[in-house]
Order: structure tokens, then sequence, then C-alpha cells
């Protein structure tokens, strides 16, 4: 079994909710209503989320 990292899940959850409240927040900031800017929140968070793993995953082979 290889050696575990506990950094990579938790920069990857770290990086998902950092871009879930920055799109949020500029969403509302930029006159969206507070619903469907934490929708758009979300799903900037499962592509961010998504992205950094297939990364971290391509990186690890």
């Amino acid at each position: 079994m290889k050696k575990y990292n506990i950094i990579r899940p938790i920069m990857l959850i770290v990086i998902a909710l950092l871009t879930k409240s920055l799109v949020t927040n500029l969403c509302m900031v930029l006159g969206m209503g507070q619903e469907a800017a934490a929708n758009l929140g979300f799903m900037a968070m499962m592509i961010a989320g998504i992205v950094v793993f297939t990364r971290m995953r391509r990186h690890q082979k």
C-alpha cells in the first residue's frame, strides 16, 4: 500500500470551499440574487473539485 498523504484531501476541500465563497461573493457584488449566486457558487465548487482531483491523480501516476 502506498503512503497516504493527508494534505491532498485537505487541499481539495479548501480549494473547493474557497472557490464557492469567492464565486458567490463576486456574483452578489455584481447584483445577482442570493439564491442564484449560491447555486452558481456550488456549481463552481464542483467544477473546481473535479479539476483539482484529476490533476492530483495525473501527477500521482
